[in-house]
């Protein structure tokens, strides 16, 4: 692989970077493999807010972006300000060897189209499906922006040389629906750096009193199920007569205040905490306290087939989990999970109250997940995986 290196671009618009953990480690292994790796991704409202900056011998370009609201024209108006920026950091880059484009959207084979006509090479890094994701958040059914975006998909594929797929779904889908060669699709799972994920020790203060702490960690959007969490916890206090618990959310997204304020109309306010985006710090001390997390992300055509980082991270702290019975989340978590029938909330708020009784399952249920991402799911078995795929992209 060293002698195949050179100079590698990865372009990502939904977060910035190295808060993108998977970027992060991709360009971090990248890097250990003699690649010259250049990121351009937007910048961070309170992190990674430097317009450059090099971070371990990889160099970040960040543009300016402003968040989507509202319904798709939202959107629409975010992404051309993203691709906008991107070509003009692209252009400051220079000739590279390697486009390494991370979607959504799947827009960005644009700019690797224009570096291709330079010579290099296009790697289609493929975090979402497009398609999927619009059904699962705009209820919209297929109209003229469903269209629009399966179109912007097979552009993608066409344009690409390799692609990285996620799982095995994204994998099928990309040559199935995709079109391309079994031999041109990679499976680089996400993984959490296990290292950055060490228990300390319980502080009780995090349960506010109570014997047990709920957790949820992750983005709060419409297809993330934070809404369908909390009718839960509203069920096993009042289906269930649980209240010996105190749950907490961690992270941030554009439906927050809808969930703190559903949260409110629920009547949990005095039992259900909300800390916005933390610390990995911070992350790592609500999670060592946490009896039971929760994976609530609802059946939708998305969700089935996606991997769920808050699973992982979950399973690198050792933490048990239910969760909707979903595909992916089966083969993630397999048995360090229970799952409850898909969008069930009386089941699922049954599933929190059985591990809340039986500690030495909740131990067991934490020492298979933790030896999952640490094994089979581990980055390091990623990292080969990633190795080959540019390796069949630049020979």
């Amino acid at each position: 692989m060293w002698a195949l290196a050179g100079k590698a671009l990865i372009l990502v618009e939904n977060l910035s970077v190295p808060f993108d953990r998977r970027v992060w480690q991709e360009s971090t292994t990248l890097r250990d493999a003699g690649w010259d790796v250049h990121v351009i991704c937007p910048r961070g409202t309170k992190r990674d807010t430097e317009p450059y900056v090099e971070i371990e011998g990889v160099k970040i370009h960040r543009y300016p972006l402003r968040a989507a609201t509202g319904g798709p024209l939202g959107y629409v108006q975010e992404y051309g300000s993203a691709l906008w920026h991107t070509f003009r950091l692209a252009k400051r880059v220079g000739r590279v060897d390697v486009v390494h484009a991370c979607n959504p959207p799947d827009l960005l084979y644009l700019v690797a189209k224009k570096l291709k006509r330079r010579g290099a090479r296009f790697v289609f890094d493929q975090h979402d499906l497009v398609p999927e994701l619009y059904l699962s958040r705009f209820d919209r059914g297929e109209d003229f922006l469903y269209r629009a975006v399966c179109r912007l998909e097979r552009l993608t594929y066409r344009a690409a040389d390799v692609v990285i797929a996620t799982n095995e779904s994204y994998r099928d889908v990309a040559v199935s629906r995709g079109g391309k060669r079994p031999e041109e699709v990679f499976v680089v799972r996400s993984a959490p750096a296990v290292e950055r994920f060490r228990q300390v020790p319980v502080e009780e203060e995090f349960k506010k009193g109570k014997p047990h702490l709920l957790c949820y960690l992750g983005v709060m959007g419409p297809q993330d199920g934070v809404d369908y969490a909390l009718r839960s916890l509203a069920k096993l206090r009042d289906e269930l007569d649980r209240t010996d618990w105190h749950a907490v959310f961690l992270g941030g997204g554009d439906t927050f205040d809808d969930m703190v304020a559903l949260s409110h109309k629920l009547g949990l306010s005095d039992r259900v905490e909300f800390t916005g985006r933390v610390s990995d710090e911070d992350l790592v001390r609500y999670l060592s306290a946490a009896d039971v997390c929760l994976a609530p992300d609802p059946l939708n055509p998305l969700n089935d087939v996606s991997t769920m980082n808050k699973i992982m991270e979950y399973m690198a702290m050792s933490r048990p989990i239910v969760s909707f019975d979903l595909r992916e989340a089966r083969v993630s978590a397999g048995d360090a999970a229970l799952y409850a029938p898909a969008n069930d909330e009386s089941e699922f708020a049954k599933l929190i109250a059985l591990l809340l009784d039986d500690p030495e399952e909740r131990r067991r249920m934490g020492e298979i997940g933790k030896a999952r991402v640490s094994g089979p799911l581990s980055w390091e078995q990623s990292k080969k995986a990633l190795l080959a795929a540019y390796e069949a992209a630049v020979s």
